[in-house]
């Protein structure tokens, strides 16, 4: 029956044949056997009722064909399980033996011609099945033929199939695991799919397998069979028949080939694992010398695979339109090509026709194209072609058929499933920082590599914040689950962290922050996260965790350390949390390394473990080299889930910066004492006297503007480091100072930042707790 229905396929172009009988009971008719396409991709159901309104129970009933087109089926009560496309149904009864009804589908422009539907009902009647077809519980059973009760795996076999095992009856147990343990084991999986309760499905009711032989290799076998329901009492039954094929094309056989293309092509996820799998299904079994695999976008045959890929062995224009790796070659070039991608059906054509050299060089023994349909269009077109005369046997003929079917549709899969990949690693990239900061007195690095299993984009984040005064704090996090949703939530808790960073907050309080933020998003993911807060000019730092894992240091000697720190639940989990912050000292030469739970974390070790083993890593690391550092650490990742890793080697600024700060009480004499500060500050430093009279000019506007325009304390910072001197004011207003547009001649005020940016090299304003730092930096070189 399955050879009946792909010729079905062959001839009238249809995508699917499917065979409905009735029941044990009379009510429901069942399917039985199909091709091509599988069924579930149009909506089609296991069974109909037979009282029902479907087209099957209409054409069983009714002893007469029902030719359904889009309209027609739109209308049907059918149409909310059919794809939303232009497909054509027939449903034709079967009126000899016991019934039941064929369904054909087509997703050709005009549905099916009169001579299709003439072939259809020749179809239908070839398919007949006999009364007897169901032979009766306790029937003795053909030589070839087997019962197996599919609930206590009992089985009755024939005599020829215990000779195929190479068994006796009498050493027969009568337990279908005797037999099954005399197949090859890569062949049981599939076996085990049939004779297994709950999972005989379309594809497996005719398979193909190895038995193994006491001398030489394994004998390939043929089972076919169906499930027959049970009923009053009785178990389910698959009943069937196994057959030797060894010697039939040993090299090639129909439906084991289709069910490794399909197994193949169920695991594919990219445009270029579908045809690597076309490749291995096909050309071996075909002794094919070359096959392409192409897309069809915008009227180019854009190719996703070639074999053999060399540049040699392919027609001359292929070469010429050869990019990069594979080429893209126009349609129009080749118009036998793009006749048969218009009507959409295999071609053949043997040895000696007359084709355009662009097709006739890739096949001159022969050439089969595929056009590969998915989802009412072309999606691409496959091309296999012999040096030598090729004879192709219906067998054959069949096969490709049935083979372009899958092939469309999975490259439809394939071709969404890369551009959702590349919209993820766009999303990807732009979340993440494109590069990291140049730190004073430090060097970092950081990687990042999406899960391997899965496609959807993670939530883990690194960050880089360079802070004022020669702060920098690093960041990693992870937020739950692999969905926009996710990175979506990255994305913001990143810019919440830098933005409440820059407001010069301790690092408790911006993790804290965070926190409360999150928890006012009302969203149900969490995310852990630890924020480190460095002093470049002190080597110390303070860390805060929100449970992540805890950072691990490389000492200047080599010596590693998991630091232990106490740490706070993950973010987004409770409202009023508190997170502790932990001092770390770091000396010239130590690496600091934070990583996400996806480096340090697996199925197969626990958190801990996988400290240790990062601890162990960086201990053998060569710290000059911060990036290969990095990327050998990666090298062991598991990939089952992201990985985020952020390196810092801390080397020491090599001009310590010289400090002094004064607070600015609220006196009527305020300036003059922030101006004698300063002046014995710069003498001290030996700044020469023009650039004094310049500095102590910005002092004396920035320290008035603080005491004249805002309440509160108001404090003076000084800072010089390689001859530049930056002089910081500090207040409890968050108002910036606004330079003034125009000034007229009588007015008393509003030159002050006018004389700051006049004399200044730069100068600007930043957030500090809730207040605001207004700094001029002045050049002292000149």
């Amino acid at each position: 029956m399955r050879r009946v229905l792909e010729q079905a396929l062959v001839f009238t172009g249809a995508s699917l044949a499917a065979v409905y009988t009735p029941g044990d009971d009379g009510d429901l008719l069942c399917l039985l056997e199909s091709a091509g396409v599988p069924r579930v991709l149009y909506g089609l159901r296991e069974s109909y009722p037979v009282d029902g309104r479907s087209p099957a129970a209409d054409a069983h009933r009714a002893g007469r064909p029902v030719w359904l087109g889009p309209e027609e089926i739109a209308d049907s009560a059918e149409s909310r399980r059919m794809p939303a496309q232009d497909i054509h149904l027939a449903a034709l009864p079967v009126h000899d033996g016991v019934g039941g009804c064929l369904l054909a589908v087509s997703e050709s422009p005009g549905g099916f011609d009169p001579d299709d539907r003439e072939c259809l009902a020749l179809v239908a009647e070839a398919v007949a099945l006999p009364a007897s077809a169901a032979p009766a519980e306790g029937e003795e059973l053909h030589a070839n033929a087997f019962s197996l009760a599919m609930d206590s795996g009992r089985v009755e076999v024939g005599d020829e199939i215990l000779e195929l095992f190479g068994l006796n009856r009498a050493a027969f147990d009568g337990r279908v695991e005797t037999l099954l343990g005399h197949t090859v084991p890569e062949d049981l999986p599939s076996l085990m799919s049939v004779v297994e309760a709950g999972h005989m499905s379309i594809g497996d009711r005719e398979l193909e397998f190895r038995v193994l032989q006491p001398a030489g290799p394994p004998r390939w076998l043929r089972l076919r069979g169906r499930l027959v329901p049970g009923g009053a009492g009785h178990p389910a039954r698959l009943l069937g028949t196994v057959a030797d094929v060894s010697t039939l094309r040993p090299d090639i056989t129909d439906v084991a080939r289709v069910q490794h293309l399909a197994a193949a092509l169920a695991t594919a996820g990219t445009v270029r694992d579908v045809s690597q799998a076309v490749v291995s299904a096909l050309r071996a079994p075909l002794q094919a010398d070359r096959i392409a695999l192409a897309e069809l976008e915008n009227e180019r045959l854009v190719v996703t695979v070639l074999d053999p890929p060399e540049p040699e062995a392919w027609p001359e224009l292929w070469r010429l339109e050869w990019r990069s790796e594979w080429p893209d070659a126009p349609v129009r070039a080749m118009p036998t090509l793009a006749a048969a991608l218009r009507e959409g059906r295999a071609q053949i054509w043997p040895a000696g026709t007359a084709l355009e050299p662009a097709l006739a060089e890739v096949g001159p023994g022969g050439l089969a194209v595929l056009p590969l349909p998915a989802a009412g269009r072309m999606a691409g077109a496959c091309l296999i072609g012999w040096d030598t005369p090729h004879d192709f046997g219906p067998d054959e003929r069949a096969l490709l058929t049935a083979s372009a079917g899958l092939v469309g549709q999975a490259l439809l899969r394939a071709h969404a499933f890369d551009a959702e990949h590349e919209l993820v690693g766009m999303l990807q990239r732009q979340l993440l920082p494109r590069r990291l900061p140049k730190l004073p007195g430090a060097v970092a690095v950081a990687r990042y590599l999406p899960a391997t299993a899965g496609l959807e984009v993670g939530g883990d984040w690194y960050d880089v914040i360079p802070l004022p005064d020669h702060h920098v704090a690093l960041v990693i996090g992870d937020v739950q689950g692999h969905s926009t949703a996710a990175a979506t939530l990255m994305g913001q808790m990143r810019t919440a962290l830098r933005a409440y960073a820059a407001e010069g907050h301790p690092p408790d309080v911006v993790v804290s922050h965070a926190n409360r933020l999150l928890m006012d998003m009302e969203t149900d993911l969490f995310a852990t996260c630890c924020y480190v807060d460095l002093d470049t000019e002190a080597g110390t730092a303070w860390c805060v965790r929100a449970g992540h894992p805890p950072p691990v240091l490389r000492h200047p000697d080599g010596t590693t350390e998991i630091v232990e720190s106490d740490g706070g639940p993950p973010l987004g989990v409770v409202t009023q949390a508190d997170f502790p912050m932990t001092p770390l000292r770091l000396l010239p030469g130590t690496i600091l390394a934070l990583t996400t739970d996806g480096l340090v974390e697996s199925a197969e070790s626990d958190i801990d473990t996988g400290l240790e083993r990062l601890a162990e890593g960086l201990a053998l690391s060569d710290p000059a080299h911060l990036g290969l550092v990095a990327d050998d650490l990666l090298g062991n990742a598991h990939r089952g889930d992201d990985v985020a890793l952020l390196l810092l080697r801390y080397d020491g600024m090599a001009v310590r910066p010289l400090r002094e700060g004064w607070t600015v009480w609220r006196v009527p004499e305020a300036a003059r004492h922030a101006r004698r500060f300063s002046r014995r500050t710069l003498r001290a430093w030996g700044v020469p006297a023009d650039a004094m009279d310049a500095a102590l000019l910005v002092i004396t506007e920035l320290v008035t503007n603080a005491l004249v325009h805002t309440d509160g304390r108001v404090r003076l910072d000084l800072t010089l480091v390689n001859h530049r001197l930056r002089i910081a004011v500090t207040d409890a207003s968050p108002r910036s100072p606004v330079k003034p547009t125009s000034l007229s001649w009588e007015a008393t005020g509003g030159r002050g930042i006018l004389l700051v940016e006049a004399v200044s090299d730069a100068w600007g304003t930043v957030p500090v707790s809730g207040g605001k730092q207004v700094w001029s930096e002045l050049p002292l070189d000149t």
